[in-house]
């Protein structure tokens, strides 16, 4: 690393705005990418299949669309775990090894769902009024790992309902079940800034720990090893 890099490397962000612009050395930019390429992918793919149940409402095929429910539930379930998977990843880093980022508390304002709203007022609540600098990073963790399972709950309880063709107004369903997609997709949010301003607050020696850690445990970033492409030598 030259000179330049190296000095770049050492400055800290003072906000968490100032993190989602700022530079990061290259096998950090991968592993992160890749992450949050991840993530964005499921999310994708999850917004289609919602996007299609609806129209079929809309033109009032709601057999048709009963047929996504099941579909829409396994995607579910595969973004939500995996966004699990990543807060974990950086919370049992982050309390193993120190590392603090900056973070901002969750706002009600960005979810549209009762449940998420709830966990997300009370936990910007405490954060302003208690918590220091550490513990507010770490409730922040667990706020959003709180929503994401509670969101799962009540999207397989509603997912079974429109399954089982209960529900008297099967567009309500669905139009509940985009809730909940809209503050996954939140989450999703929320955990890709919290990624970014812990990469800038990760020290370079951290890096091999913390893509060991993340990557068996999402192994969809496993593109993201920078040894993977280099020969036996390592030159």
């Amino acid at each position: 690393m030259g000179l330049m890099d190296a000095k770049r490397a050492r400055q800290r962000s003072r906000s968490v705005r100032e993190d989602w612009s700022a530079w990061l050395p290259n096998e950090m930019d991968q592993l992160f990418d890749a992450t949050r390429g991840e993530l964005e992918t499921s999310n994708v793919i999850l917004s289609i299949a919602l996007d299609e149940a609806l129209s079929l409402c809309e033109r009032g095929e709601f057999e048709r669309a009963m047929e996504y429910s099941g579909v829409f539930a396994d995607l579910f379930d595969r973004l939500a775990n995996r966004l699990s998977l990543v807060v974990h990843t950086i919370r049992e880093h982050g309390t193993h090894f120190g590392t603090l980022p900056n973070v901002i508390p969750l706002a009600s304002s960005n979810f549209r769902g009762v449940t998420a709203q709830r966990i997300s007022t009370k936990s910007g609540l405490l954060a302003k009024m208690v918590f220091s600098n550490r513990t507010r990073f770490f409730h922040k963790l667990h706020s959003l790992e709180e929503i994401i399972e509670e969101l799962q709950k009540e999207t397989r309880s509603i997912v079974t309902k429109v399954a089982g063709g209960r529900p008297s107004i099967p567009d309500r369903a669905w139009r509940d079940l985009e809730v909940r997609g809209y503050d996954l997709n939140t989450c999703t949010g929320e955990t890709t800034v919290v990624l970014k301003s812990f990469f800038c607050a990760l020290p370079p020696e951290e890096l091999e720990p913390f893509r060991r850690k993340l990557v068996a445990l999402v192994p969809g970033v496993l593109g993201a090893d920078p040894g993977r492409n280099k020969p036996p030598d390592g030159k």
